[in-house]
């Protein structure tokens, strides 16, 4: 545990954080007791439930609303593949190796199950009102029963021409065995019998919402929003399936199957036949949840929990309600203005909009340039880099990273460009990306067979890092062009999730990347040196240590200390660690972290001098910011890793530092702003609650991203009048020759 394996003495400076004298304080912290770090798995379900409170709040509209009580569903649904499912195998093998704040993986999964249960109750009872709420503005979500008999009809004839064709019943007895069920898809279980007899026949029917082209919401007419599911069009068309026998019953449930199936192979396996292996293995995991429906009989609940190998007691979850809620994304999807968001488009950045030159030029002569989605776009920044660099016949290499990328990618069309054009063009495909997996298996094979250069990184390491390279030759010899971000090369993302990018030519950050690719492409880690970059493993979280050690330093010598971070998760243990060593001493420490942060704040003696806020809003936090004061010499990164043990020591990321002082003014520009927001911010407790902010006055009625909004048109606005101004004195000068 290195620096934890010691007691942390609470005698630093705590004063005011402006350097002067502070009182030292008698209690002696331990640093490695669990009782100074909450768990993963609970602070990650705090997230949703402030998630869940934005479905709540009646200052969202309508179907944004909607949209929040969706990813709620499509939240938990990962939630058990993933992280209970990991904790299955924990238990199942039985590991004895306790959580960082002290827990047994059957404790913090018992402990998930009781959030999890209140979190679903509190859900279902917000649905009933948002399905109300709905139903006065015109949006109808209702039950097949409660249809007059045109629209059953009409139900009926849609069900024999565009549903029936696609089902198959399948029987359950001793020719027919229990069927395989696939993960998060809809079943009915169905109860028949002849009309002249007793014996009881059990059915499952595979509701086929994916790949059919079939909505999960079925419209009934197509002048007015009214909609019944299509598990309820099924289930009231049986007799079709089952002509001349008696319905008992008719009953949904849904599994969930653990995502965690892959094993990091050794230099001799080929990782892709690994990975095709592993999602083969992953349609056929265990099982980790079963949702049934409030209806459903104790009996045939207790069947389907014995036949699919789980707990009836505990891994069962009764849903009153739409079951797999995130499939109201369809409801979202509708286009009613008034009950959404005001529209957002993204601008483009105000220094690469208009009639200006070759992008190349632009960012040798004007750069770098701080790029700021969803604010600003995705397609004239990033996309335009790579779509120049692909047709430019001053460009002779590109080099990226693809981590996750949308399925109509212009990066891909745009690569594919470069190849054909004589660049050359190295890819590096992280195969490993959760859920991803299968789309980039086909990315990489497709790269391959035009030539391009495909990689998949280190052995044991996930390369999570956003970066594209670009050599060209210039007229002064060969220059290296760069975008090191924050978030996915994905079109659809940049528009959801608040990320930034860097667009440089830094001829040490070229340095540094050329060593980089050098690290990946090779597959093994020689010993490599870099001047400004911060990559893990290796130097990342050194680097982060000695920097908290050095605000310490300032701190002890008078000069206020002062460290900010906005990261998406906290959870290294020893990164938190030299924080409340930090704290101890007086230094002032701000903490913007969306999800699971496992460090305590505000402990007297501990953490008092650190804050941590929560940001949940319109946009999905994603960005990654790292400040240090550095006793005045400020320091900005901005790159793609979180502060977790997995990102720090397992993965390959990129920080780069953000020199300018234009470029850091917008990024203090955004620290303060979201600092100070009183829209969109919870304020964390010291035991891991959380407690909303609230507007005082009409100026904090608006969240730190739609202020985030406004900057950047004005920024824009003010760039092209200044253009126009330019313009104008030069047509004025020309008219007086």
């Amino acid at each position: 545990m290195g620096n934890l394996e010691m007691k942390a003495e609470a005698n630093g400076k705590s004063g005011d954080g402006k350097g002067g004298p502070a009182q030292k304080s008698e209690r002696i912290f331990d640093l490695t007791s669990p009782e100074w770090y909450l768990n993963r798995e609970l602070s990650w379900l705090e997230f949703n439930r402030r998630v869940f409170h934005e479905s709540e709040d009646e200052r969202n509209p309508l179907l944004e609303r909607v949209f929040f009580l969706s990813v709620i569903g499509s939240n938990l649904d990962e939630f058990f593949m993933k992280r209970i499912g990991g904790l299955k195998q924990q238990v199942g093998a039985e590991l004895k190796l306790l959580s960082i704040d002290g827990r047994t993986p059957q404790q913090q999964i018992d402990e998930s199950y009781e959030m999890v249960r209140d979190l679903l109750e509190q859900q279902q009872n917000l649905e009933r009102e948002l399905l109300v709420l709905l139903a006065k503005q015109d949006i109808r979500i209702v039950k097949y029963t409660t249809l007059d008999e045109t629209q059953r009809q009409k139900m009926a004839t849609y069900f024999r021409d565009n549903i029936y064709p696609l089902l198959t019943p399948q029987g359950m007895d001793p020719a027919h065995p229990f069927p395989f069920i696939s993960n998060l898809s809809l079943n009915l279980l169905v109860a028949t019998r002849h009309s002249d007899g007793d014996h009881v026949y059990l059915n499952r029917i595979k509701v086929p919402t994916t790949g059919t082209g079939i909505p999960r919401f079925i419209r009934v007419d197509p002048g007015k929003h009214l909609y019944v599911l299509f598990e309820d069009v099924i289930a009231n068309n049986l007799e079709t399936i089952f002509p001349g026998m008696v319905i008992e019953s008719c009953e949904l449930f849904r599994v969930t199957r653990n995502a965690i199936t892959e094993q990091w192979p050794d230099q001799a396996v080929d990782l892709l036949s690994m990975i095709e292996t592993a999602l083969q293995d992953r349609k056929f995991a265990e099982i980790v949840r079963l949702e049934v429906d409030s209806t459903m009989t104790r009996p045939h609940r207790g069947m389907l929990a014995s036949q699919l190998g789980i707990d009836s007691r505990k891994d069962v979850f009764t849903v009153d309600g739409i079951m797999a809620k995130r499939d109201l994304m369809e409801i979202v999807a509708i286009d009613k203005p008034e009950l959404h968001f005001p529209p957002h488009q993204p601008l483009d950045h105000y220094k690469l909009s208009g009639d200006f030159p070759n992008i190349f030029h632009l960012i040798r002569e004007e750069g770098p340039f701080l790029l700021q989605h969803p604010y600003e776009s995705f397609s004239s920044s990033v996309e335009r880099f790579l779509k120049e660099a692909s047709t430019d016949p001053k460009v002779l290499v590109i080099k990226m990273t693809l981590y996750r990328t949308s399925a109509n990618s212009q990066i891909i069309q745009y690569l594919l460009d470069a190849a054909r054009n004589g660049k050359q063009v190295a890819v590096v495909v992280e195969l490993m990306a959760r859920f991803d997996e299968s789309a980039n298996i086909h990315w990489a094979t497709y790269l391959e067979q035009a030539g391009i250069h495909v990689t998949y990184g280190v052995v044991g390491l996930k390369t999570h890092s956003k970066v594209i390279f670009v050599v060209r030759r210039d007229y002064n010899g060969l220059k290296r062009y760069a975008h090191i971000g924050t978030g996915n090369y994905h079109a659809g993302t940049a528009r959801a999730y608040s990320d930034l990018g860097l667009l440089t030519c830094d001829p040490d950050i070229g340095n540094d990347l050329t060593e980089f690719f050098n690290f990946l492409t090779l597959g093994y880690a020689p010993a490599r040196t870099y001047k400004k970059l911060l990559p893990s493993p290796r130097i990342l979280k050194k680097t982060l240590l000695e920097y908290i050690k050095r605000e310490i330093e300032h701190q002890g010598k008078g000069n206020a200390g002062l460290i900010q971070m906005k990261t998406n998760a906290l959870t290294d243990q020893d990164i938190i660690a030299a924080l409340y060593q930090a704290s101890q001493a007086g230094v002032k420490i701000d903490l913007i972290v969306r999800d699971s942060c496992l460090l305590r704040p505000g402990i007297a003696g501990l953490s008092e001098n650190i804050r941590v806020i929560s940001l949940v809003g319109r946009f999905l936090e994603h960005a990654r910011i790292y400040y240090f004061r550095n006793n005045g010499q400020e320091q900005y990164y901005i790159g793609s890793a979180d502060i977790m043990k997995r990102n720090l020591d397992r993965r390959v990321e990129v920080i780069a530092p953000v020199e300018s002082p234009a470029l850091q003014a917008q990024l203090r520009e955004i620290l303060n702003l979201q600092l100070a927001d009183r829209r969109g911010a919870w304020d964390m407790q010291a035991n891991g609650s959380y407690l909303q902010r609230q507007p005082q006055s009409r100026d904090e009625q608006r969240s730190a991203q739609e202020m985030l909004i406004e900057k950047s048109e004005k920024r824009l606005a003010e760039a092209r009048r200044m253009y126009k101004k330019q313009y104008s004195k030069k047509i004025a000068k020309r008219k007086n020759k």
